[in-house]
C-alpha cells in the first residue's frame, strides 16, 4: 500500500525496505506484513495527447498526474519516406522492388496511432502494478462521434464516412449543395469547389471545408480581401471538427479487449462528477472523478508530470548526401546535432540551469547543450541572446531513459 515520504525514508533506513524503481518512486517491504490492504481504485482519462492517473483510497487521493504523448510520429514518418524517396532516384546500386512482399498483420495500426496506444496501455499496466489488487474505471471518450451525425449506425456503416459512394470528394460537395452556388444562388453554371478556410491559413481538402460555387463568382478578385468569396467566408465560419475521433474509436475497441474486467466510463459521466466534488478542469482532476469517488477527504497539492521524448534518430538517410563517402552511411559519422552524449552528460538528462529545472536538448560544439524546459521553451543565459548553455554551467539531477518525469 502506499505510504507518506516519512515513512519511506524510515525504512529505507531502517533496511525494512528496498528500493524498485525511482519514477514513480516505489519501495518494496522485505519482511511479511500479514497481507493487510485497503481498497484502491486506479482512475485513468485516456486520449491522444494527453492521459490522467489518479489512484484513490477510502476518499483519499493517493496520487494524481497527466501523461504528455509524442506528437511528431506522423510528420517524423513524412520526412523518412522523402529522405527514402530522394536516395532511390539518385545513382546507387540496384535494389529490387519489394513492394509486392509486403503483408500486414491482421491488427495492424498506422505506427502514429499504435504509438499512443501502446503509451496508454503501458501507463495503464504500470500503475496497476504499482498497487495491489486495484480496481479499474477507464474512460474511453467523450461520445460516439458518429452517432451524432446517424444514431443507428452499426458494424459496417462506420466504415462509409461522407462521401462513401461518390466519385470523389468534388462530386460529394456538388451533390450536397444542390449543384446550387452558394454565394449567389444560382444553378446551371459552370460550377468550382471553393476552400471555406484558405490552404495557405492551414485549410484542408476535405467535405466539410469546400463548398460550390459558380465560374462567376470564383475568380482571381473575388478571392482578395474584400471580394464576394472574402465576405461569405467572414459570415459563414467553419463548423469545430473533432480532430480525434478515429483514434478515439480505435482506442475505445481495443481498451475493451485488453481490459475486460475495467469499468468503462464517457466523458459526459466524469464531468458532472467532477463538477460535484468542485474541481477544476484538469486530465488528473478528471481521473479523480473517473474512480467514483464520492467525497474528498485528502488530496495533494502536488502531482506528477511526465513527458514522452525522442531520444534517438534512426534515420540512414540524408536530406543532402555527401559526395565521396567511403564508408556506408549506417557507419558513417553523425552530424553533432545527432550526438546522444558529450562529457559525460546524455540527452533527455534533468538539469537545474540558471535556477530552472530543465532537461538537454541537444549538443552543439565540444561544451555546449540546449536545455528546454516542460513547455518546450529553451532555458538560456539570461545575458546573453544565444540558446547554447555551457555545460559548466548545469546541475545534474537525474538520467532520465526517453520519459521526462517531474513532480510539481
Amino acid at each position: 500500500m502506499p505510504c507518506s515520504q516519512r515513512k519511506a525514508r524510515l525504512l529505507l533506513k531502517q533496511k525494512k525496505a528496498k528500493i524498485v524503481g525511482y519514477k514513480p518512486f516505489t519501495i518494496q517491504l522485505c519482511y511479511a506484513t500479514g497481507e493487510a490492504k485497503q481498497e484502491v481504485t486506479i482512475g485513468i482519462d485516456e486520449g491522444a495527447r494527453h492521459i490522467g492517473v489518479a489512484i484513490v483510497s477510502q476518499d483519499k487521493v493517493l496520487v494524481k498526474g497527466e501523461i504528455e504523448l509524442r506528437q511528431d510520429v506522423h510528420s517524423l514518418l513524412l520526412t523518412r519516406a522523402q529522405y527514402r524517396r530522394s536516395r532511390r532516384y539518385r545513382k546507387t546500386r540496384y535494389r529490387k522492388a519489394r513492394f509486392l512482399n509486403r503483408k500486414k498483420p491482421e491488427w495492424w495500426l498506422p505506427p502514429s496511432i499504435q504509438t499512443k496506444l501502446d503509451a496508454n496501455f503501458a501507463w495503464i499496466d504500470k500503475f496497476c502494478s504499482l498497487v495491489p489488487s486495484p480496481k479499474l474505471r477507464i474512460e474511453v471518450g467523450k461520445f460516439d462521434t458518429a452517432k451524432m451525425i446517424n444514431p443507428d449506425i452499426h458494424g459496417v456503416d462506420y466504415q462509409h464516412g461522407q462521401t462513401y459512394g461518390y466519385y470523389d470528394v468534388r462530386y460529394y460537395v456538388f451533390s450536397r449543395d444542390g449543384y446550387t452556388c452558394q454565394v449567389c444562388q444560382k444553378k446551371g453554371k459552370t460550377l468550382h469547389t471553393h476552400h471555406i478556410i484558405y490552404q495557405s491559413e492551414g485549410g484542408t481538402d476535405r467535405a466539410d471545408n469546400l463548398i460550390t460555387v459558380c465560374s462567376d463568382c470564383h475568380t482571381s478578385e473575388n478571392h482578395k480581401k474584400g471580394g464576394i468569396l472574402w465576405k461569405w467566408m467572414k459570415n459563414h465560419k467553419k463548423a469545430k471538427q473533432y480532430k480525434e475521433p478515429p483514434f478515439i474509436n480505435t482506442l475505445r475497441r481495443r481498451t475493451f479487449q485488453k481490459y475486460p474486467e475495467a469499468e468503462i466510463t464517457y466523458g459526459s459521466e466524469t464531468s458532472p462528477k467532477r463538477k460535484e466534488l468542485c474541481l477544476e478542469k484538469t486530465h488528473y482532476n478528471d481521473a479523480i472523478a473517473i474512480t467514483g469517488i464520492e467525497s474528498i477527504k485528502e488530496n495533494p497539492e502536488e502531482c506528477f508530470w511526465i513527458k514522452q521524448f525522442r531520444k534517438k534518430k534512426r534515420s540512414l538517410h540524408e536530406a543532402t548526401p555527401r559526395k565521396g563517402r567511403k564508408v556506408k552511411n549506417v557507419k558513417a559519422k553523425r552530424n553533432s546535432k545527432n550526438t546522444k552524449q558529450l562529457k559525460g552528460w546524455y540527452l533527455n538528462d534533468e538539469v537545474i540551469c540558471f535556477g530552472q529545472r530543465g532537461w538537454i536538448s541537444g549538443f552543439t560544439g565540444t561544451s555546449s547543450a540546449y536545455v528546454t524546459n516542460r513547455n518546450g521553451e529553451y532555458i538560456q543565459n539570461p545575458n546573453k541572446s544565444y540558446k547554447q548553455v555551457n555545460l559548466s554551467s548545469l546541475k545534474p539531477i537525474s538520467h532520465n531513459s526517453n520519459w521526462q518525469y517531474a513532480v510539481e
